[in-house]
């Protein structure tokens, strides 16, 4: 028996996430515009969505072409990836992929003064910087001594989901919305407001709905979620079996060294071995470590 769904959809979800922002280029469009650091007078005004032999591979546990990859009217490269969960290597591979992106413009007949800016946006399922608040990254080539000189090329945004707070993001709007939209959409019952009087994130919210996708669609959903939450388990149980680990080597330090304390005492080590624990050969191992001279028997 199938467990009833929300009405509308976890648009984080591969199957969602694509149908709204890799279908629909006023929809992508106004996610851009809303949330990246473009000057008012270089906002995109069109899309077109590359084919997929123009789109970058970039690895991921989805092992996937990413999730949305476009260009505008300046023919600037948006790609676009949607990551349930983080792993250390994340940042990196998604820096390989975009700058695969850059270079792959030259496969297409064009010289090294033609080559277009590509923007990566990495939206992030979790947290992943511990030492700050945060939750927008924006990486750039700069001058490290004039940083109003910049070099154009590669632009990276890495945006922590679960830190994001819509009074920190007044200047963009539109941009709040879709964050809050992505966040928030499985939860809703029904369409606020604020959501309903945006035409572009009204229509995603047709999009993430139930009943916009086949029963096909509706159990790839449900395996995406499923793969989700089994990776999540491994990862907890990995880092909890290495804490374990940690503990377990951590206590066998602390005994050892007890165990040189009475040994330099002058207990014996049948004695010494008896109250810690540890095998005659250990202690006796101990002692030559350290050069001791064996304890008199107690």
């Amino acid at each position: 028996m199938r467990v009833k769904r929300p009405k509308f959809l976890d648009p984080k979800a591969d199957i969602v996430f694509k149908k709204i922002f890799g279908q629909h280029p006023n929809l992508i469009k106004s996610f851009l515009n809303g949330i990246l650091p473009l000057p008012e007078g270089r906002l995109i005004e069109s899309i077109e969505y590359l084919t997929p032999e123009q789109s970058p591979r970039i690895p991921s546990m989805k092992n996937t072409i990413v999730d949305v990859k476009c260009t505008d009217q300046e023919d600037r490269i948006f790609i676009v990836e949607m990551q349930m969960t983080w792993s250390k290597s994340f940042l990196k591979r998604f820096l390989f992929g975009t700058s695969k992106a850059y270079v792959q413009q030259l496969d297409r007949g064009k010289f090294y003064d033609t080559l277009c800016p590509v923007y990566g946006v990495a939206l992030v399922n979790t947290e992943f910087e511990d030492t700050t608040e945060d939750w927008f990254h924006h990486y750039r080539l700069i001058n490290t001594k004039d940083l109003d000189k910049t070099l154009e090329g590669l632009e990276l945004l890495f945006l922590e989901l679960p830190k994001f707070n819509p009074k920190t993001f007044e200047d963009r709007k539109v941009g709040a919305l879709w964050l809050r939209f992505l966040r928030e959409a499985e939860n809703l019952e029904d369409i606020p407001a604020e959501f309903q009087n945006n035409p572009e994130i009204a229509a995603a919210m047709e999009l993430a709905q139930e009943s916009a996708y086949t029963p096909e669609e509706l159990d790839a959903y449900d395996e995406y979620l499923d793969a989700i939450r089994v990776e999540g388990t491994i990862r907890a149980d990995s880092l909890e079996e290495g804490r374990e680990e940690g503990r377990k080597e951590g206590e066998q330090i602390g005994i050892k060294k007890t165990a040189h304390k009475m040994l330099r005492s002058g207990m014996s080590i049948e004695s010494v071995g008896e109250f810690t624990g540890l095998s005659i050969g250990d202690l006796r191992n101990l002692q030559n470590s350290e050069g001791m001279e064996p304890g008199s028997p107690g």
